[in-house]
């Protein structure tokens, strides 16, 4: 379980990186051909969406990992971003499914939070 747990978090570490959000290439093979996602900003998008018009590029750092299985092929991510760009933070949740042997984003999830880092830190000690 941990072997997944570390995968899936660098899957979603490279899903924040600035190099992989500014390449269509990169990011599509990260997002399920049925990938969609509930943005902080309220708006929704699909993978055709996140390829043709990009996502946004901000410095962000990932916080509080954790994975919880729904099948086999499965898996619900939870994590808290800090955005040092745009100077806010989210609560984040993915899932992500095995397709041909490889982990893909197929829903995303962001949604504002006044919660602080240290707040969150807090609550898993």
């Amino acid at each position: 379980m941990n072997n997944l747990k570390e995968h899936l978090k660098e899957l979603e570490e490279s899903h924040i990186n600035l190099d992989v959000r500014k390449s269509p290439e990169k990011l599509g093979k990260i997002l399920a051909d049925d990938f969609f996602e509930f943005g902080s900003s309220g708006y929704t998008c699909n993978k055709k969406d996140c390829l043709e018009s990009g996502v946004v590029l901000t410095e962000m750092s990932l916080h509080n990992y954790n994975i919880y299985p729904l099948s086999a092929d499965v898996v619900l991510t939870t994590y808290y971003i800090v955005d040092k760009t745009r100077n806010r933070n989210t609560l984040r949740s993915s899932i992500w499914k095995l397709t041909d042997n490889r982990w893909q984003l197929f829903f995303h999830q962001g949604t504002i939070t006044p919660l602080q880092l240290n707040e969150i830190l807090g609550q898993i000690e």
